[in-house]
């Protein structure tokens, strides 16, 4: 059914043993950097290191676009946090954008640092 194995077949057979072995050695180097925590993600990174030189966004004066620049907030969000502070005045401190509906706690953590009251 089978005949020898020629020459050239060992060497292929050789060679993708080497392949696998590499591959193998690559994926558990790359498991232990993770385990290590040294990789960052860009959820975990600073965000100096992406945006060094924007100056918070100020609730009690943003436009509706501006707002929209923001991560997580859409158009129909934008305009929630426009008619609450129609409503209810000039936002008091950042954490009352969470009484705006559509914003919790992840949403609130991810503006961190990106907005702020009356320049605080």
């Amino acid at each position: 059914m089978f005949g020898k194995v020629t020459k050239t077949e060992w060497c292929l057979l050789g060679l993708t043993g080497i392949f696998l072995c590499g591959l193998l050695a690559l994926s558990q180097h790359d498991r232990r950097e993770m385990e290590d925590g040294g990789v960052e993600t860009d959820l975990a990174a600073a965000q100096e290191a992406f945006m060094p030189d924007v100056r918070p966004l100020d609730l009690n004066t943003a436009t509706a676009e501006e707002l929209m620049a923001l991560p997580g907030i859409g158009e129909e969000l934008s305009r929630r946090i426009l008619e609450y502070r129609e409503t209810h005045g000039p936002f008091a401190a950042v954490e009352e954008l969470m009484e705006v509906s559509g914003i919790g706690e992840a949403k609130l953590a991810a503006l961190e640092g990106r907005v702020t009251v009356n320049g605080e």
